[in-house]
């Protein structure tokens, strides 16, 4: 899969495309639903599928203040969007500059100067171009003209109608099951492991943390079941995972997730980049009186986790 990160890394001699348009932040089950007709499209008429997307997200640059928490690194998204059936993606740099195309610019610079779209497929309530001006009706019609088609398919995938914004919601609440529903797989986060204060060691449960930054969507602080994967082996293992800053230790390093592989106390994780996924909430995160009753409940976290992983 390639990723180009602007228009000018996308090869001169590229062939006709079919191409996939969207923020694609999550690449929940309803992108993957236009990704995968996009996919049939290009099967069927011998064309590599292109997926453009945008990064930064364009609310951080319309309004900051606004700007979502983010599901998915360009990376997670571009791996994602692979998986989904895409041979390239376009990820273009969203500034002010091109926040003020117009609908036509947009298709001119992108769809037919730069990646010669044969058809270009998009969710049913695409918008784009300055002030949103155009939608899919619009794009048909500069399709006509300029030697391509387009296709606006509904963002579902099933019964439901998918949004990042419902993910954000789930994770929000800590449903990191209804997450899982509307992403087709458990949501996770990546990062590298660093040292903390090595209290699980002491006390039986050593865990790889990652900080939990406020740029990424991070559930509530609890306790989860998931899995633990080291990026340079592939190797998963399940895992009970703490998300906050020990409460009960009056932790002050900051908010972390914190995951214990089960049954595992030799593993050197340090300075490896993982990805910690969520499958279960166990419960909201509690300042327990002393080190014996923490220990005991930790130990039915461990239990309940492993039954519901097995």
């Amino acid at each position: 899969m390639k990723l180009w990160r602007s228009l000018s890394e996308v090869p001169e001699d590229l062939s006709r495309t079919a191409v996939v348009i969207g923020n694609f932040d999550g690449v929940h089950r309803g992108h993957q639903h236009v990704v995968r007709r996009g996919h049939e499209v290009a099967a069927e008429r011998d064309l590599i599928l292109v997926a453009v997307t945008f990064e930064p997200h364009p609310m951080a640059v319309l309004r900051p203040e606004h700007t979502p928490v983010v599901l998915t690194t360009l990376e997670q998204r571009a791996e994602l969007l692979a998986d989904a059936g895409a041979d390239a993606v376009l990820a273009l740099p969203f500034d002010r500059d091109m926040a003020a195309w117009t609908p036509d610019e947009f298709a001119e610079r992108v769809l037919v100067s730069r990646l010669h779209a044969s058809v270009v497929v998009v969710g049913a309530n695409f918008r784009y171009g300055n002030r949103a001006a155009g939608d899919v009706s619009c794009l048909s019609d500069f399709g006509a003209g300029h030697d391509f088609a387009v296709e606006g398919i509904p963002l579902d995938g099933g019964p439901q109608v998918w949004s990042s914004t419902y993910v954000r919601t789930c994770l929000a609440s800590g449903d990191v099951a209804g997450a899982a529903e509307a992403l087709g797989r458990p949501y996770s986060i990546r990062g590298i492991v660093v040292k903390g204060d090595q209290r699980g060691r002491e006390l039986g449960f050593p865990t790889a943390n990652v900080p939990a930054t406020s740029e990424r969507a991070v559930p509530p602080d609890g306790v989860y079941a998931g899995w633990l994967t080291r990026r340079d082996t592939g190797e998963t293992f399940p895992a009970a995972i703490s998300v906050g800053t020990n409460p009960t230790f009056d932790g002050v390093i900051g908010r972390r997730v914190e995951s214990y592989v089960l049954d595992r106390t030799d593993l050197d994780l340090y300075g490896v980049e993982v990805e910690v996924a969520f499958a279960e909430h166990l419960r909201g995160m509690v300042a327990f009186e002393s080190i014996d009753a923490l220990i005991v409940q930790m130990r039915a976290d461990v239990d309940r986790t492993r039954s519901l992983l097995s």
